[in-house]
């Protein structure tokens, strides 16, 4: 059983940066590819981007490439999306969620994923 936990959401301007953590356990954590996905009200979860079990590969999504950065600290077992040039629309609730993969790939399908975290709010005003 795979257990993760976000933090760091928050308010922010348009134009600002923020910073959300996901925390993987148990210490299995090298199995796993990690994702982020967001849902904005009345909207469908959308993948954001995601980061490969050894963190040598990363993918983000057109609509945040350049503004938003994926890393991972193995020995922390956790997973960081760094937000900047915030904009309204980026305005949603973000999940972790971990795939176990069997290699260095960032799976891009909800489907993929078999655990999430329970989500933290990211708001940003114009």
């Amino acid at each position: 059983q795979v257990h993760l936990a976000e933090s760091g959401g928050g308010l922010v301007q348009a134009g600002g940066s923020l910073n959300v953590s996901c925390v993987v356990s148990p210490r299995t954590f090298s199995i796993y590819a990690v994702g982020w996905f967001r849902q904005a009200p009345g909207k469908e979860r959308e993948f954001v981007g995601g980061i490969s079990q050894t963190g040598g590969k990363t993918y983000l999504v057109d609509s945040v490439k350049g503004r938003f950065t994926i890393s991972r600290d193995i020995a922390k077992n956790t997973v960081y999306l760094q937000m900047s040039s915030l904009k309204p629309e980026d305005t949603a609730v973000y999940y972790c969620a971990a795939a176990i993969v069997y290699s260095d790939y960032v799976p891009s399908l909800l489907g993929h994923y078999n655990s999430w975290g329970q989500g933290t709010q990211v708001t940003v005003s114009s």
